[in-house]
C-alpha cells in the first residue's frame, strides 16, 4: 500500500504539461533579416503589410496581380530583385515602378501581358536583368525602351517573335545577353543585325528557331561572345551566313525530338571564312567522317562532339594544334585507341563520358597527351584488373580523373603511378578491389578531393588510405565498416588535413569518441542516413564551426552534456531523427529553441514522441516542466505525512530504548 503511494506521489510531483503552438498562416518566409523575403505561392493578391519597408529582394511568383499600378510596390523603395513568375499579370500602369529606383532585376516571366505602359520602367535607374520570357509576345515594340540604358540582359524566349530587330533608340551599349530561344525567327536580315550594331561581345541565343536563311553578309565584321543556333538543321545556312564574323562560342548542337540528317565533310568549309575558338556539335550525324572533315577546324581551342554517333576518329588529322578541349561523350568507341590522340597533341582537357559502348582502355592510347589536366571516363563500363599506370602512361601532368561508374576495377599498390599530380580523384560507384593490404594512393601527395563513395571498399584495411598527406575531401558514402562501428583505430586517422568528410549510408551505429581525433581540420562532416544515436556526437567534442550533418538517424534524446558539442558548431541539421518532445528531453529542446540560427532544415525537424506531438516541428513546441499545482499539493501532503511518520517513530524509538535499560 505504501509502495502505490508513493508511485502516486511521484507521478504527481512529476507531472508536466505540453502543448505545441503551430501556426497554420501562409506567411512570407524571411530569408535574410529585413531584406530577403520568399512569398511565392500563397494566393497572394496584393504586398502584405507584413513586408518591411527595407525588404531588397522579394520572390512573389505564383501568386495573383492581374493589374499593377505606382501603388502596388511603392512602399518598398529599397528592391533590387523582384521575381512575378506566373502572378496572372495582364496590365502594367504607368510609373508601376517609379518608387523602385534601385531595381537591378525585374522578372515577368509566364505572365499574359496584353499592356504594357510606355512609363511602366521610368523609375529604376539600373535595371540590368529583364524577364519577359514566355508573356505572349509578338513585337520587340512592346518592351518600354525608355530608361534601359544599364540593360546588361534581355530574356525573350517562349515567345512569338518573328524577328530579332530592336525598337529605334533601343539601348545596346551595355548589353550583354540577349536571348530569343524558342520563339519564330526564320531569317536574319541585315537590318535586323544593324539594330545590335552598338553591342560588343554579345551572347545571342536564336535556340530553337531554325533559321532557313541568313542575308549574305549581316554578320559581317560583327563580334560575338556566343552565338547559339541549337535546332537548326541545316549548318550550311549558319556557317554561310556568319562569314567574317569573330564568335568567341558558337553553339550548333540540335536536340534528341529533331529529326537531324547527315552531314558531310562541306559542311565546314564555311568555318575557313570566320573567326572561332568553340563549337558545339552535339546530336549531330557525321557522314563519312575523315580527316579533311577537320581541315576548317585549325582555330578551334574547344570542340564538342557528344552524341554525334562517332565509332571512330580519323588517323592523320592536322592542323589541330590549339585544341585544348576535346568532348567525345556519349558515342560509339570499342577501344580508347580509337580516338587517336595523337591528331590533339595540345589537349587539357578530354571528355569521353557516357560511351554507349563498353569501352577498353587499351594500352598506352593517350601517350601523346602529354599537356593534358582533365580527363573524364566516367559511364563507361569500364572493367580492368589492373588499372590504371598501363592505361594512363606519360599523363604526369594530369590533375583531375574521373572513373566513377564503371565496373570493377583492380588497383594495386600505387595504382596511380604515372600521374604525380592528381589532385581530385573520382571513383564512385565503381567497385575497387584493393589487391593488397596497402593503399592504392600512396603517391598521390597532391590529392586534395578523392570520392570513394559506394566503391563497396574494405574498410577494415588500416592503410587503405595512406599517402595523402594534402587530402581535404574524402566521400566515403554508401561504403560499410564492419559492425557498423568507426573504431579508435580506423583508416582516416592519418588525414590530418580533412576538411570535409562524407560518411552518409553507411549503415554507422557508433562511432569511438576517439575515432575522429587526429582529423582537427574538419568544418565539414556528413552523417546522415545512418543509425546513428547521440552518444556518436561526442566523437565531434574537439572540432569547432563544423556544419554538421545529422539527418535520418536514429537520435531521440540528446543528453544535457552533449549540447555544448552541438553549441561550437556553425550548422546542425537534425531532421527525420525520432525526436523526443517530452520533459525527458527538455534540455535539448530549450537548447533547441535559443539555436534556431545554428539549424538548418527547421520544417521537416519535427517531434516522433509523444504521439500526441507526433509531426509538429521542434520550433512549436513548448514544454512545461515544472511542478505543477497538482504536484505542488501532494508535496505539501507528503512533507507533512513525513513529518508526522517521523515523530512517531522517535517517540516509538526513545520508548523503546527506555523500556530495555
Amino acid at each position: 500500500m505504501a509502495l502505490d503511494i508513493s508511485c502516486f506521489f511521484l507521478v504527481a510531483l512529476f507531472s508536466a504539461s505540453c502543448e505545441a503552438i503551430a501556426s497554420s498562416d501562409l506567411t512570407c518566409i524571411e530569408k535574410e533579416t529585413n531584406k530577403t523575403y520568399n512569398c511565392e505561392n500563397l494566393g497572394l493578391s496584393e504586398i502584405p503589410g507584413t513586408l518591411p519597408n527595407s525588404t531588397e529582394c522579394l520572390e512573389f511568383s505564383f501568386n495573383f496581380l492581374p493589374t499593377i499600378q505606382n501603388t502596388t510596390f511603392s512602399r518598398l523603395v529599397n528592391l533590387t530583385f523582384l521575381d512575378l513568375t506566373r502572378c496572372q499579370i495582364y496590365w502594367i500602369h504607368e510609373d508601376t515602378f517609379q518608387s523602385q529606383r534601385q531595381l537591378d532585376t525585374l522578372v515577368l516571366t509566364a505572365n499574359p501581358l496584353i499592356f504594357m505602359a510606355e512609363t511602366a520602367l521610368n523609375g529604376p535607374v539600373a535595371l540590368k536583368h529583364l524577364f519577359f520570357t514566355q508573356t505572349g509576345m509578338s513585337s520587340l515594340d512592346f518592351i518600354p525602351v525608355h530608361n534601359l540604358k544599364s540593360l546588361e540582359s534581355l530574356h525573350l524566349g517562349s515567345n512569338h517573335i518573328s524577328s530579332i530587330k530592336l525598337p529605334k533608340n533601343f539601348p545596346t551599349e551595355k548589353l550583354k545577353v540577349l536571348d530569343f530561344q524558342n520563339n519564330a525567327i526564320h531569317y536574319l536580315s541585315k537590318e535586323d543585325m544593324e539594330s545590335l550594331r552598338h553591342a560588343t561581345n554579345l551572347s545571342l541565343n536564336l535556340k530553337g528557331n531554325d533559321i532557313t536563311r541568313i542575308e549574305p553578309g549581316a554578320f559581317k565584321s560583327t563580334v560575338f561572345q556566343s552565338l547559339d543556333f541549337g535546332g537548326t538543321l541545316d549548318l550550311l545556312v549558319i556557317f554561310r551566313g556568319l562569314q567574317n564574323s569573330t564568335v568567341q562560342s558558337l553553339w550548333l548542337g540540335t536536340f534528341e525530338d529533331i529529326d537531324d540528317k547527315e552531314i558531310s565533310s562541306s559542311v565546314f568549309e564555311g568555318l575557313c571564312e570566320m573567326s572561332v575558338e568553340s563549337i558545339n556539335l552535339q546530336k549531330h550525324h557525321f557522314l563519312n567522317i575523315s580527316s579533311n572533315t577537320f581541315h576548317c577546324f585549325t582555330s578551334l581551342h574547344e570542340l564538342d562532339l557528344t552524341a554525334t554517333h562517332l565509332r571512330q576518329l580519323p588517323s592523320g588529322v592536322v592542323g589541330l594544334h590549339n585544341l585544348k578541349k576535346l568532348v567525345l561523350s556519349a558515342n560509339k568507341f570499342d577501344n580508347l585507341c580509337q580516338i587517336n590522340a595523337a591528331s590533339f597533341p595540345s589537349l587539357t582537357h578530354l571528355y569521353i563520358k557516357g560511351n554507349e559502348k563498353k569501352l577498353a582502355l587499351g594500352t598506352g592510347c593517350l601517350d601523346n597527351l602529354e599537356n593534358l589536366r582533365l580527363l573524364d571516363l566516367s559511364h563507361d563500363d569500364i572493367e580492368t584488373s589492373d588499372c590504371c599506370n598501363v592505361q594512363l602512361k606519360n599523363l604526369s601532368h594530369l590533375q583531375s580523373l574521373n572513373l566513377s561508374y564503371n565496373e570493377p576495377l583492380g588497383l594495386k599498390t600505387e595504382a596511380f603511378q604515372e600521374c604525380p599530380q592528381l589532385e581530385l580523384l573520382d571513383l564512385a560507384f565503381t567497385q575497387l578491389r584493393v589487391n593488397a593490404a596497402q593503399s592504392p594512393f600512396q603517391n598521390l601527395h597532391l590529392l586534395k578531393v578523392l570520392n570513394l563513395s559506394h566503391c563497396l571498399l574494405d574498410t577494415s584495411n588500416q592503410h587503405l588510405l595512406d599517402g595523402l598527406p594534402a587530402l581535404q575531401h574524402l566521400n566515403l558514402q554508401g561504403n560499410r565498416f564492419p559492425n557498423g562501428n568507426i573504431p579508435k583505430t580506423n583508416p582516416l586517422q592519418i588525414l590530418e588535413s580533412l576538411e570535409i568528410l562524407m560518411l552518409s549510408f553507411c549503415d554507422l551505429s557508433s562511432i569511438d569518441p576517439q575515432a575522429f581525433a587526429q582529423l582537427k581540420m574538419m568544418n565539414h562532416v556528413d552523417l546522415s542516413h545512418n543509425r546513428l544515436t547521440s552518444s556518436s556526437i561526442e566523437a565531434l567534442s574537439h572540432l569547432k564551426g563544423l556544419y554538421l550533418n545529422l539527418a535520418s538517424n536514429s537520435i531521440s534524446i540528446i543528453p544535457p552534456d552533449l549540447l555544448p558539442i552541438l553549441s561550437q558548431q556553425k550548422t546542425i541539421n537534425l531532421r527525420q531523427n525520432p525526436l523526443d518532445c517530452t520533459c525527458s528531453n527538455v534540455y535539448f529542446l530549450e537548447w533547441y529553441k535559443e539555436n534556431m540560427h545554428r539549424v538548418k532544415d527547421i520544417e521537416a525537424t519535427l517531434c516522433a514522441n509523444p504521439p500526441l506531438l507526433r509531426g509538429v516541428r521542434l520550433s512549436d513546441v513548448t514544454l512545461s516542466c515544472s511542478i505543477t499545482a497538482v504536484g505542488i499539493f501532494f508535496l505539501i501532503v507528503f512533507l507533512l505525512l513525513s513529518t508526522v511518520a517521523l515523530i512517531f517513530a522517535v517517540k516509538y524509538f526513545l520508548r523503546w530504548k527506555y523500556q530495555h535499560i
